[in-house]
């Protein structure tokens, strides 16, 4: 890692501290060092007015009513998935299907493209990378039809060994890849991956939960098939989530789950479904969570995503060099050793400290990290760990906050060696 004093450093481009006054948490649990959102991301006051806004004064359900307020539901709704599909460069926002969370959208790819286009004889592959979302879904498939997984692994930089690249993807249907690991932060090189597999007749699944809060994403750009991505990890509520596939992909697709808002006809014989994005979006809407899901897009881009990412870049690259200068060979940073290759995110091993008896201590310090295998356990076994201490930060944290952890640590390693 290039050697850079906090003095040569560029001016970051956000000011965490005026953005912390946009979050109701920070004012009413003063003294909060918030390094958990990589789990998921705190809440602008923005958001929560505007779902507030919703359910007291537009609050319907949505489509076929024929008065007023049904028609500001649904115009609440279908804005917000038309601003959401834009934030990745979508022009056709009913290419974007709204789902419970990510893991759904991934389970969609899997159950209805998936089911249909995979069977014995077939092959597809994902990277030692991914969220357990992105495997027990295929693993799940997989002992069902009879197909392949292969897996493209890890060099010893944190980056994806793509030195047999063209063998692994030779004849497969799908890869499945993460944008930006949840884990140790690595951002694989997307495009190259997504040029590779169409080049040998796959479609490529992306999982951009880490990613798309944290830099700008262009699907266009990407050149991906399907992008899955989740609301809570990006300002937004829970409980909503988001899959963008390509429309031709989407028409063929069958429905995941059937019953009312996916129809266009129901009869005794069968069915015809509606088209998109009704078609995979069946029963009532999370509404409110689409409208607040808009909001924390709108909020993100009043930011500009160029600025986020390069805050967060920053950020990395202090946390890694401070706390390597000041714990040396006591600290373990799994993961690429440039901050540009990877997220705002670390996972860390200190002394021989387990990672929730950390976490406890830190606690105690109103530090909030996450340990745990963090639904990458492929990715542990490879680590050789059974868990890791992550530390994450966002838009609102600054180098005071890896101070702060820095700080935390030392305390944690004088309790333990009492």
């Amino acid at each position: 890692m290039a050697d850079i004093s906090v003095k040569d450093a560029p001016a970051d481009p956000l000011s965490p501290e005026e953005i912390r006054a946009d979050f109701p948490l920070f004012a009413n649990r003063e003294g909060i060092v918030f390094l958990d959102s990589a789990a998921s991301s705190q809440k602008p006051i923005q958001v929560i007015e505007a779902m507030d806004h919703y359910y007291a004064f537009d609050h319907s359900n949505v489509h076929r009513a024929a008065y007023d307020l049904a028609e500001a539901a649904t115009n609440d709704m279908e804005g917000a998935r038309q601003r959401i599909a834009r934030f990745i460069g979508v022009a056709d926002s009913a290419e974007l299907i709204f789902t419970k969370n990510a893991t759904e959208a991934l389970n969609l790819v899997a159950r209805s493209w998936g089911a249909a286009n995979l069977g014995e004889g077939d092959a597809i592959v994902l990277t030692q990378l991914e969220h357990h979302a992105n495997i027990v879904p295929w693993q799940q498939l997989a002992a069902e039809k009879g197909f392949e997984i292969r897996w493209i692994d890890l060099a010893d930089d944190g980056m994806l060994d793509l030195s047999d690249l063209d063998r692994i993807l030779d004849g497969a249907k799908l890869l499945g890849l993460t944008a930006m690991s949840n884990v140790i932060g690595t951002i694989p090189p997307v495009r190259l991956l997504t040029d590779a597999a169409h080049a040998s007749g796959a479609l490529v699944c992306l999982d951009g939960c880490q990613s798309v809060p944290h830099m700008p994403t262009d699907v266009k750009e990407l050149d991906v098939d399907f992008l899955a991505f989740s609301s809570h990890k990006m300002c937004g509520p829970t409980g909503i989530g988001a899959l963008w596939a390509r429309r031709h992909l989407l028409e063929d697709m069958p429905p995941f789950l059937g019953g009312g808002g996916m129809i266009l006809d129901v009869n005794r014989d069968g069915f015809i479904p509606a088209g998109l994005p009704s078609k995979f979006e069946a029963g009532t809407p999370a509404i409110a969570e689409a409208v607040g899901f808009g909001a924390a897009v709108d909020y993100l881009e009043s930011l500009g995503m160029d600025n986020v990412r390069a805050h967060e870049i920053q950020l990395t690259s202090y946390a890694m060099r401070s706390l390597k200068e000041r714990f040396g060979s006591d600290i373990t940073i799994h993961g690429p050793a440039e901050p540009d290759q990877r997220g705002a995110v670390m996972s860390m091993a200190y002394r021989d400290i387990h990672p929730h008896d950390l976490s406890q201590v830190l606690n105690q310090r109103q530090v909030c990290i996450r340990p745990g295998h963090h639904c990458a356990k492929p990715l542990m076994r490879y680590l050789g760990v059974g868990a890791t201490a992550r530390a994450s930060w966002y838009i609102y944290n600054d180098t005071n906050d890896i101070d702060l952890l820095g700080d935390a640590l030392e305390a944690a390693g004088e309790f333990f060696s009492i």
